[in-house]
C-alpha cells in the first residue's frame, strides 16, 4: 500500500515555491526551526452548512512514505537556479518525516468552516515542503465526500445509492478518489471495480443500452436452453414467448410494439446472469416493449427457480415510469402467483443532481439510484477551497494580516472541541487556545462566535475533537475510511 501511494502522490507532486521557500530556510540556517501550520477551510460547501472531512488515510500514507529519491533530486538540481548550494540536495535526499507530528480530527468526521482540520508540527523546512500535498489530498477528497452525503441527505436513509461517475471524473485518480469517499459520504455501491478491488467497496453494475442495441433477432440467443435450479435444461426462448404471450394479453399490448432484438438481449444476458437479472428497459420503449419483455424473461425465470432482480430507468420522468413499472410488478403478481415480483427492485439513473435527487422524493417506485457526473465532479463548486497556514514558529504565534479580513488568519495553536447539548445534539464546535483551559460539561462557558455576540453555554458533554494520528513517522491511527461520523 505504501509503495503504490508513492508512486501516486510522490514528493514531487507540489509547487516549485515550496522549495525555493526551504532552500532560503536552509540557507538562512532556520530549516530546523520548530513551526505549526494549519489546514482549514473558510466556507462551506455547496451554500450549505457544513462539509465532512476526508483524506486523511491518504495523508497518513503520504506522510509515512514521504522521500527523495535519487532521480527526484536530480530534478529538483536541473530546475533550482544553478547557484543553488549543491549541499542543499544532500539535505533534500535525507528528508523524511520522522521529525513530524499531526494531529487531526477524524476521517468521516462533520466539520464547519474556519475550523482546523489538521494541524501539523516539525521542522520548518519540512511542514512548508508538506503544504500542496497535503491540500490535494484533504480538498477534493473532502468536497466530494461532502457532495455524496448532500445527495445521501436528499435520498434519505433507506434508497440505497450507487456511485457511478468514473467515466467522467477527472482522470483515472479522480474517479478513485471519488469511488472511494463518495463511499465514505453514504453511498453504498460502486460501479467502479479497481475502487472496489482496492477499497473493499461493494461493486455493482449490469448492462448499457449497447448490449441491448447490439441485438437483431432471437437466432443471435446461445445457447437456447437454461437449466432449472434442479439441473434439468429447458427450451428457455419457447418458455419466455409462452409468458410473453400472457403477459401481453393481461397488460392489452401491442403485439407489433413489442421489440424482438430486446427481448433476444433479456433472453441472452438472462442465460448468463439467471440469479442477477436487472436490465436497461428504456433502449427503446419502456411501456411498449422493455417492460413487457422484462416481465415474460422475469417470469420464464421464475418458473425456473429463479429470483430475477429488477429493471434499470435510464430516461423520461423516472417517478411516473416507476409508478407504472411498479403496478405491472404487482398486477403480474397477483395475476400469475408469483411472490418473486414482490421483491423485484427500480434502479434510476439519467444525469442524477442533488435537486433531482430530492424531487425523486416525490411519490415514486424506485428502490436503487446511480448518480455520476453531478456526484464526482461537484458540479455546484468545483473547489472546496482549504488552506494551509503558519501559526506559530518557535513557539510564538504568527498571523497573516489582509486587506480582505476573510483571509486573515488567527495565529496560535489551537484545540477544538464539540459541544454538545443535553438533547444529545452537538450544537457547537469551539475553537480555543491550545494552552487555554478545556471546557467542562455542565459548566457555563462564554463563547464568541465569528461575525455574532458573544453567548454562554453550557455543554453536557465536550469531546475534542483532535487527535495525535503521526509522530515520529509512525501512523498512530487504524486507518479505516468510516461512513460520516455525525
Amino acid at each position: 500500500d505504501i509503495v503504490s501511494n508513492l508512486q501516486r502522490v510522490p514528493p514531487l507532486l507540489t509547487d516549485l515555491y515550496q522549495f525555493t521557500m526551504a532552500y532560503a530556510y536552509w540557507r538562512a540556517g532556520r530549516h530546523q526551526e520548530p513551526a505549526v501550520f494549519e489546514l482549514f477551510f473558510r466556507d462551506n460547501p455547496f451554500g450549505g452548512g457544513f462539509s465532512i472531512f476526508a483524506g486523511l488515510d491518504d495523508c497518513l500514507l503520504f506522510l509515512q512514505s514521504f522521500h527523495f529519491t535519487d532521480e527526484d533530486v536530480d530534478f529538483l538540481r536541473s530546475v533550482l537556479p544553478p547557484a543553488t548550494d549543491p549541499a542543499f540536495f544532500q539535505f533534500l535526499r535525507g528528508l523524511d518525516c520522522s521529525g513530524v507530528t499531526v494531529r487531526s480530527v477524524p476521517e468521516g468526521t462533520l466539520v464547519f468552516a474556519r475550523v482546523p482540520l489538521m494541524e501539523v508540527e516539525g521542522p520548518l523546512a519540512v511542514v512548508q515542503l508538506l503544504e500542496t500535498s497535503l491540500l490535494c489530498l484533504v480538498n477534493y477528497a473532502s468536497l466530494v465526500c461532502s457532495n455524496a452525503a448532500r445527495f445521501r441527505l436528499a435520498a434519505g436513509p433507506s434508497r440505497r445509492l450507487v456511485e457511478m461517475g468514473l467515466r467522467r471524473a477527472q482522470g483515472p485518480d479522480g474517479g478513485l478518489t471519488a469511488s472511494r469517499y463518495t463511499h465514505v459520504g453514504g453511498f453504498d455501491l460502486t460501479s467502479n471495480v479497481q475502487a472496489g478491488f482496492l477499497f473493499g467497496i461493494p461493486v455493482a453494475g449490469t448492462m448499457a443500452h449497447s448490449y441491448v442495441t447490439s441485438f437483431t433477432s432471437l437466432e443471435e440467443v446461445y445457447p437456447r436452453t437454461l437449466a432449472t435450479v434442479n439441473g434439468d435444461p429447458v427450451d428457455f426462448i419457447s418458455l419466455t414467448k409462452v409468458w410473453l404471450s400472457h403477459v401481453s394479453g393481461l397488460l392489452e399490448a401491442e403485439p407489433g410494439k413489442i421489440r424482438e432484438d430486446e427481448l433476444a438481449a433479456f433472453l441472452s444476458y438472462a442465460v448468463s446472469y439467471p440469479h442477477n437479472f436487472l436490465p436497461v428497459i428504456d433502449s427503446y420503449s419502456v411501456g411498449c416493449s422493455g417492460l413487457l419483455n422484462f416481465c415474460a424473461v422475469a417470469l420464464a425465470l421464475c418458473e425456473l427457480g429463479y429470483q430475477p432482480v429488477g429493471v434499470r430507468l435510464d430516461s423520461g420522468d423516472l417517478c411516473r415510469q416507476s409508478v407504472d413499472v411498479r403496478r405491472v410488478f404487482r398486477l403480474c403478481r397477483k395475476h400469475f402467483s408469483i411472490p418473486a415480483f414482490d421483491s423485484l427492485i427500480i434502479m434510476a439513473t439519467n444525469n442524477i443532481s442533488e435537486q433531482s435527487m430530492a424531487e425523486l422524493n416525490k411519490k415514486n417506485e424506485i428502490d436503487v439510484v446511480g448518480v455520476g457526473t453531478h456526484l464526482v465532479t461537484c458540479t455546484k463548486q468545483p473547489s472546496l477551497g482549504c488552506v494551509y497556514k503558519l501559526v506559530e514558529v518557535r513557539g510564538r504565534p504568527r498571523m497573516k494580516s489582509s486587506e480582505d479580513p476573510e483571509k486573515s488568519t488567527v495565529p496560535g495553536r489551537k484545540a477544538v472541541y464539540r459541544l454538545v447539548g443535553a438533547d444529545g445534539h452537538a450544537f457547537l464546535d469551539l475553537v480555543c487556545l491550545g494552552a487555554e483551559a478545556s471546557p467542562q460539561a455542565g459548566v457555563p462557558l462564554s463563547c464568541f462566535p465569528l461575525g455574532c455576540d458573544g453567548s454562554v453555554v453550557t455543554p453536557a458533554q465536550v469531546t475534542c475533537l483532535f487527535q495525535e494520528v503521526f509522530t515520529k513517522g509512525q501512523v498512530r491511527v487504524v486507518m479505516t475510511a468510516p461512513t460520516f461520523i455525525y
